[in-house]
């Protein structure tokens, strides 16, 4: 299934939460944090202005960015893989992989 989002969403896969604490404790999975962190995988195709315009994102599919942490919807596509739905607006920063 591949997910196309409308307008200025953007389809995010979450990065995996951290299974271990620094001190090597593990943790249980009702335990993990949520990580605010991911990679894009679709973008829309841009928000429409009030002059009837279209804006496009500032992100693009491929980009590793920072959002809030509740941020979008969470969704099961291919094989129970979980991906996030939100609006551009939920995402903070692109990380520069440089």
């Amino acid at each position: 299934m591949k997910i196309q989002p409308l307008g200025d969403r953007v389809v995010v896969e979450r990065e995996e939460a951290q299974s271990k604490t620094a001190g090597g404790i593990v943790l249980p999975e009702t335990a993990k944090d949520k990580p605010q962190k991911g990679k894009v995988i679709a973008v829309g195709e841009g928000r429409i202005t009030k002059d009837g315009k279209r804006r496009e994102l500032q992100v693009k599919a491929g980009d590793t960015v920072i959002f809030t942490s509740y941020a979008g919807d969470e969704f099961k596509v291919d094989g129970g893989k979980k991906v996030l739905l939100m609006r551009e607006d939920d995402i903070l920063a692109v990380v520069d992989q440089h």
